[in-house]
This record gives C-alpha cells, structure tokens and sequence, in this order.
C-alpha cells in the first residue's frame, strides 16, 4: 500500500484549516480505499507492513493539524493507534521468527518455537483483519472520517474559522509537483 503523501508547503495568504479541509477527507477517503481493497485480496505479511507504515503516515499527517481540530481528532488518532499496534504485534512475530531462523536450527525445541512464532503472527494477522473489518473500516466509519476532516475546527475553540481569523492563521498549501 504505497499511500501518495501531497507535496505540502507553507502558504502564509491561506489558513491551515482551511487547507485541511481540501486536502486531507480525500486523503482519508485513499486511506480507506486502499485499505480496503488491499483487505480484500488476502494480503501477505510483507503487505501488511507496507499497510502499517502508511497507518503511521496518516496518523502523523493528521498530528500536525491538531491545532485546527477538537476532541474529535483525538479519538480517530487513538484508531489509528490501534490499527498500528495489531499490525505492530504481527510484524513483531515475524521479524522474530527472520532473526532467530539462523540460531534456532538445530535446536532443541527451535523448530516448535518457529511453530509457535509462525501460530502467534497469524492469530495477530486475524486480530488485526478482524479489527479492520468489524470496527475500523465498520459500517459509517469513512463518513465518519471524512465528514469531520472536511470540518475543522478554529485552534480548538470549537467552531469553525471566521473569514477575519482565518486571514491570520498560517497554512498549508499543494504545490505543483513536476
């Protein structure tokens, strides 16, 4: 999963918020299209990590733009924390299992803890699929992204930008890329 990250520069004559708002519900709309379509094919191990890095991608995305959203930005960076954990503990399985390989052969035991390893990152694989499945990307969940991303909030205050205030407000802008 090879998330496009928006080529972004500072644009002092926009607000963020207002920047926010154009740029990141399409990226979470890609987020959930690509998560989902990357789901449905019975993804690889190696592909879940891919998946994992573009979870820490957003979620570091969207923390740069806390200061344009309320509460609600919290709890959709506590999802993607957890995303990041299930796909965290199966990757964890795995790079075990790649670095003990060399020094478990031939001993006692090595092959039913290579077993147990090879057990354990497919119940994490499961867990994680499971999550995607039943909760994160659960009925409602992308509008639920995406509607909130389309409105943010003035510097926490909790309403939106006035066209006074958002003259002030620093911002992000798309530059054209090559």
């Amino acid at each position: 999963m090879d998330q496009p990250t928006p080529d972004l520069q500072w644009d002092e004559s926009r607000p963020a918020a207002e920047c926010a708002r154009m740029v990141l519900p399409k990226l979470a709309a890609d987020f959930f299209r690509e998560g989902r379509e990357l789901v449905a094919a019975s993804p690889s191990v190696e592909e879940l990590h891919k998946l994992r890095l573009a979870v820490k991608r957003f979620r570091y995305t969207l923390e740069l733009f806390r200061p344009c959203y309320g509460s609600g930005l919290e709890e959709r960076l506590e999802a993607l924390k957890r995303m990041q954990d299930h796909l965290g503990a199966m990757n964890d399985c795995e790079t075990t299992i790649a670095l003990l390989q060399e020094a478990l052969s031939g001993v006692a035991g090595g092959d039913e803890f290579r077993q147990f390893l090879s057990a354990r990152c497919g119940v994490e694989k499961e867990n994680f699929l499971r999550h995607w499945r039943e909760t994160f990307d659960s009925s409602g969940q992308e509008d639920w992204w995406v509607g909130y991303l389309a409105r943010p909030e003035s510097l926490g205050s909790g309403r939106a930008l006035e066209p006074s205030e958002a003259e002030t407000e620093p911002a992000l802008r798309k530059t054209a890329s090559g």
